[in-house]
C-alpha cells in the first residue's frame, strides 16, 4: 500500500529514496532547546516531520502536520506543493508533469532532500568544522557554510574553543561554488569576514537584511578571481525559502534565521567561512592539528625580534606576495631595515587560525594583534598571514593589513 502512494506524491517520490522504511516521524529534530537565544527552525522540524509521516504512510497525519506548518509560514513554497500533492494524493489524481512543471518540481526535490538529509544525519556535538583551528578572543563567533549541503553552521567562542549552537538551510549559487568570474552565478569558497548590516534600503528581493562578504579577499585577488557584491541576504517576502542553487552567487537565508543571526553578526567582524562538503574532527584534533603552526608562527616572532634576518627570511615561501612586493622585493627592504640590528620588541595576541577551505595544499589563514616596539617607532596593528605546508614545513605566502 505504502509504496504505490507515492506515485501521487511527486514531491516526496525523491525525498522517499533517502528515508529508512523503518524512519518515523518521532527522530528527535535538529535544534537545541537550550539555546534560547536562537529560534527554533520549526518550520524546517515540520516540514521533515511531514514528509516523515509520509513515507510511514500516515498521509492524514502529515496534511495536518503541512496544514500547521502553512498556518505558521504561509509563504513556504514547498510546503504548499506537499500538500497539493497530499491533496492529490487523496483524490487519486497525479500532478501536471509540463517541462515547467518538472524543472520547479526538480528545485523543490532539491530543497526536500537536503532538509531531510539534515535531519537524519548524526549530529556532529563532539566534533568541529576542520576549518576552525583557533578562535581569537574577541571573536565571539564564526560561521560556517558547507555549500555540498546548503547549510550554515554557527559557532560561539567559549574558552577560545568554538562550540556549535544553530544551524540553517541556506541557498548559494545557480552554477554552484567556487567563483572565479564576474557574473558567473557561483558562490566564492575561502575565508571571509561578514561586513555589517547594509544601512541603506534594499529592494524586497533581498529580504530582511543583508551583510557584506570580504570577497574578494587578498588570495582571491592574487588568483585572479573577480566579481563583487557577494552578500548574506533573506528572502523576499512572499518566499520562506529558495531552491539550494538559486542565487547569483549570494548566499541566501530564510528572513526568521536571519533575523536570529543578528547578534551574530551585528559587530561587523565576524569569520565567514565558506567551505564545500565540510569534515569534522575534534577540537583536540584541531589543536593537535595547529601546534606546528603555533610553533612555526612563534618561531618567526623570535626571529624577528632578534633581527636575525637570514633566518626571518626562510619563513616566507618562494612564491610569497604582499599588497605590493613580493618575496625579491620584501628581502631587500628586511635586510636594509635591520641591517643596523635596532633593538625592538614584538608580540602577538589574538591569534586565530583559520584552514583555507580550497586550497590544493594545505593552507590556514592566520591573523593576529602585533605590537612593535624600537627606539625610534611604536606601532599596533591587527595582522593578517597565508601560511602554506611547503616543503614539509609552514612557510608564510602572504602578509598584511587585516
Amino acid at each position: 500500500m505504502r509504496k504505490p502512494v507515492f506515485k501521487f506524491l511527486a514531491t516526496a517520490l525523491l525525498c522517499s529514496c533517502l528515508l529508512p522504511w523503518n524512519a518515523t516521524a518521532e527522530k528527535p529534530g535538529i535544534m537545541s532547546a537550550s539555546l534560547p537565544a536562537f529560534s527554533a527552525n520549526q518550520a524546517e522540524r515540520l516540514l521533515v516531520q511531514g514528509l516523515l509521516e509520509i513515507n510511514d504512510g500516515k498521509l492524514r497525519d502529515a496534511l495536518n502536520t503541512i496544514d500547521q506548518l502553512l498556518a505558521a509560514v504561509p509563504n513556504f513554497r514547498l510546503a504548499h506543493l506537499v500538500r497539493g500533492d497530499l491533496l492529490m494524493a487523496f483524490a487519486q489524481q497525479s500532478p501536471i508533469q509540463d517541462d515547467k512543471s518538472r524543472a520547479a518540481r526538480a528545485d523543490f526535490q532539491d530543497e526536500a532532500r537536503v532538509r531531510i538529509e539534515r535531519h537524519l544525519e548524526q549530529l556532529h556535538e563532539d566534533r568541529i568544522p576542520d576549518v576552525l583551528w583557533r578562535m581569537a578572543p574577541d571573536q565571539r563567533y564564526a560561521v560556517v557554510v558547507d555549500t555540498a549541503k546548503s547549510r550554515l553552521y554557527v559557532y560561539q567562542n567559549r574558552d577560545n574553543l568554538p562550540h556549535y549552537l544553530v544551524d540553517y538551510y541556506i541557498t548559494m549559487g545557480k552554477n554552484g561554488s567556487d567563483k572565479f568570474s564576474e557574473g558567473d552565478k557561483r558562490t566564492p569558497l575561502g575565508v571571509y569576514v561578514a561586513g555589517q548590516k547594509l544601512e541603506r534600503k534594499l529592494p524586497d528581493f533581498y529580504g530582511e537584511a543583508a551583510y557584506p562578504l570580504s570577497y574578494p579577499n587578498a588570495l582571491d585577488r592574487k588568483q585572479g578571481k573577480k566579481g563583487h557584491g557577494i552578500w548574506l541576504h533573506g528572502t523576499p517576502s512572499d518566499m520562506y525559502s529558495r531552491p539550494p542553487k538559486a542565487s547569483d552567487g549570494c548566499v541566501v537565508i530564510a528572513n526568521p534565521d536571519l533575523k536570529s543571526l543578528a547578534g551574530v553578526l551585528q559587530g561587523g567582524t565576524t569569520p565567514f567561512i565558506i567551505s564545500n562538503n565540510l569534515t569534522w574532527i575534534t577540537t583536540k584534533e584541531a589543536q593537535q592539528r595547529n601546534q606546528a603552526l603555533q610553533a612555526a608562527l612563534e618561531q618567526w616572532r623570535q626571529d624577528w625580534e632578534k633581527q636575525d634576518t637570514e633566518h626571518y627570511l626562510a619563513h616566507y615561501a618562494d612564491d610569497f606576495f604582499s599588497t605590493d612586493s613580493d618575496l625579491s622585493r620584501w628581502s631587500q627592504d628586511k635586510r636594509r631595515i635591520q641591517a643596523s640590528k635596532p633593538n625592538v620588541k614584538i608580540s602577538l595576541s589574538n591569534i586565530s587560525m583559520f584552514r583555507y577551505p580550497s586550497s590544493p595544499a594545505p593552507m590556514v589563514q592566520v591573523s593576529f594583534d602585533q605590537d612593535y616596539k624600537s627606539d625610534v617607532l611604536a606601532s599596533r596593528m591587527k595582522k593578517q598571514q597565508y601560511w602554506v605546508w611547503d616543503n614539509r614545513r609552514w612557510k608564510i605566502m602572504y602578509e598584511g593589513p587585516a
